[in-house]
């Protein structure tokens, strides 16, 4: 009898994004979710455009949700990686498009300490997103992307912002 496989955080975010019917992303790769793009790299269905800098993943993830009234989906790391895709978001929140922006977030046993570009997302974003929130438990990623998009997609359309710390992907 085999041993179940398991899956990283980085392999359940993909397997979910495929899950809710996610066939393109955009994004600046990033040391801080290597584990995602490694899972992306094996998943056929999922279609990745890699951009050159954060603003215009984002803007390129509104336009797709604009075009097909599905949440466009941004990867981007942390810090600047995070401030540059802000405007994208904010076009988000303004034009009430579905958005989910997903940023590699410190690990875990260094948050708090402003160490390695890190930023409260929660605060940064909470002007100009419908829900942010940091997944910390990669068990919960399941709940989390349905949630992200059910919220993305009712009532007034917006943009949610999921941070994801290093270590909760490798998990």
């Amino acid at each position: 009898m085999s041993k179940p496989s398991l899956r990283s955080g980085g392999q359940l975010i993909v397997d979910n994004l495929a899950l809710h019917g996610v066939d393109q992303v955009f994004c600046v790769p990033g040391e801080s979710y290597l584990a995602v793009l490694d899972a992306l790299h094996d998943a056929n269905s999922i279609a990745v455009t890699v951009c050159r800098q954060e603003g215009g993943a984002a803007m390129m993830a509104d336009a797709y949700g604009k075009l097909t009234g599905r949440p466009g989906i941004c990867f981007v790391t942390r810090g600047p990686g995070a401030t540059n895709a802000s405007p994208g978001v904010h076009i988000a929140f303004q034009d009430s498009t579905p958005l989910i922006l997903f940023i590699g977030q410190v690990g875990r046993g260094m948050q708090d300490r402003e160490a390695f570009q890190e930023i409260d997302y929660r605060r940064m974003f909470g002007q100009m997103a419908k829900w942010v929130a940091q997944i910390d438990d990669a068990r919960r990623i399941p709940e989390y992307l349905a949630r992200a998009f059910a919220t993305a997609t009712s009532g007034r359309p917006g943009p949610v912002v999921l941070a994801l710390p290093e270590d909760m992907l490798r998990d």
